[in-house]
């Protein structure tokens, strides 16, 4: 490989954009920075270029796509080493290699988040691994268009056999992508994964479940959750597959109730639960959490420890207000729900908002429901989800525990 800027084609800042975030290591250009003109605009979409500033002076190889409202991702300095065609297989080996590096001395088993997007070094692609399944969301194009060669890499690094595409979300959306998932390398598992975590099992449903099939990023979150809960009465609201239920039984809860919306979600709750040797106490309601939170209150239940994790109330700027308002209205109907000297949990995985905005949210809830409370601990995401020093985005899991 030879130094890369004199065979890619080049797209230029406008005059008026400032070069010195891209500097410092922000790794997205918008559309409205850039001078497009008819040539950018015919530009594939995935294809790699050079990013210059007005005066022509390099700033980064970046992957473009003129169809998203990022036009540019940083994929490496200016003077990186890259092949004639963009990344290849030895280019993805090398990146896997570094994040598989970082998990082994985090995780003593192989199940975690592999990739996780920009703060991996591969911009917009998540890659979540299961054992020897490794489930891939390529939500950028100059990804979607280099899935061959980032799956024999994935393959090569770290041994896994089976790879699968997973097309859910709206990022997928926003690039302009299809929204076909498929099988990438060898064949999809025909039953739930079980995954071990905090001593809890949770079944993954890789193929027709959310996203990957599980939410790895809450880890930590769900262990400091079971330390409050030995001897509680527990209840997870927005549990999906059992996530805090199920790592407050194995923590020592004398019993977890589960809400969700989703049916399989609950089914695999139930399953999980069955394989830890909890099922006898663990109960689901499947409805509208809200609904729910309401219902218990008439009926007069109380728990030990209540912990909300929602979905993204909040998933753009447009969206912050009314996400506001709901996790204001969540805080308001799970606080009646705690005990005297109980515990309650708020998440929020909402980019657009954050954790000042959250918090302030969740506290104005909690005094709407006539409550005094302690804030006790504030958790993020799993270090197998670093954040992009310069992406707020990155760092969108915020999680506040209250005594109330």
């Amino acid at each position: 490989m030879q130094p890369s800027s004199s065979f890619f084609p080049t797209i230029r800042l406008k005059p008026k954009s400032d070069p010195r975030k891209i500097r410092h290591g922000f790794p997205w250009v918008y559309a409205n920075e850039l001078v497009t003109d008819r040539r950018t605009k015919a530009l594939t979409p995935g294809a790699v270029a050079l990013l210059e500033d007005a005066d022509r002076a390099p700033l980064a190889l970046v992957a473009v796509n003129p169809e998203s409202r990022i036009f540019a991702r940083v994929l490496g300095r200016p003077d990186a080493e890259m092949p004639v065609g963009g990344p290849d297989r030895a280019w993805f080996a090398a990146r896997l290699q570094r994040a598989l590096d970082l998990r082994e001395r985090l995780f003593d088993a192989p199940f975690y988040r592999l990739i996780h997007a920009e703060a991996d070094g591969l911009p917009g692609v998540i890659i979540d691994r299961f054992g020897d399944t490794a489930v891939v969301q390529p939500n950028a194009a100059w990804a979607d268009a280099r899935l061959e060669a980032l799956t024999e890499a994935l393959v090569a690094v770290t041994g896994v056999t089976n790879v699968l595409k997973s097309a859910s979300g709206r990022a997928r959306g926003l690039e302009g992508l299809d929204d076909v998932s498929a099988t990438l390398a060898g064949t999809a598992p025909d039953a739930p994964v079980p995954v071990q975590m905090n001593g809890a099992t949770y079944m993954a449903d890789v193929t027709g479940g959310q996203k990957t099939g599980l939410f790895y990023d809450q880890r930590p979150n769900h262990a400091f959750a079971a330390r409050l809960s030995q001897g509680a009465k527990v209840l997870d609201v927005f549990s999906h597959v059992g996530g805090f239920g199920l790592a407050c039984l194995a923590g020592g809860a004398d019993s977890a109730v589960a809400v969700d919306g989703s049916a399989p979600a609950l089914a695999l709750a139930e399953q999980g639960a069955e394989a830890m040797g909890a099922g006898a106490r663990f109960e689901t309601r499947k409805g509208d959490a809200f609904a729910q939170l309401e219902a218990l209150a008439a009926e007069g239940a109380r728990f030990d420890v209540v912990i909300c994790d929602p979905p993204a109330f909040a998933p753009s700027k447009q969206a912050l207000e009314a996400g506001l308002r709901a996790y204001e209205r969540v805080a308001r109907l799970a606080a009646p729900l705690v005990t005297e000297g109980g515990f309650l949990g708020l998440c929020s995985c909402s980019h657009a908002a954050d954790l000042s905005k959250f918090r302030a949210a969740s506290i104005r809830g909690i005094g709407r429901a006539g409550r005094d409370a302690a804030l006790i601990h504030t958790g993020q995401a799993g270090p197998d989800h670093p954040m992009h020093p310069q992406l707020a985005e990155s760092g969108y899991l915020k999680a506040l525990f209250f005594r109330l």
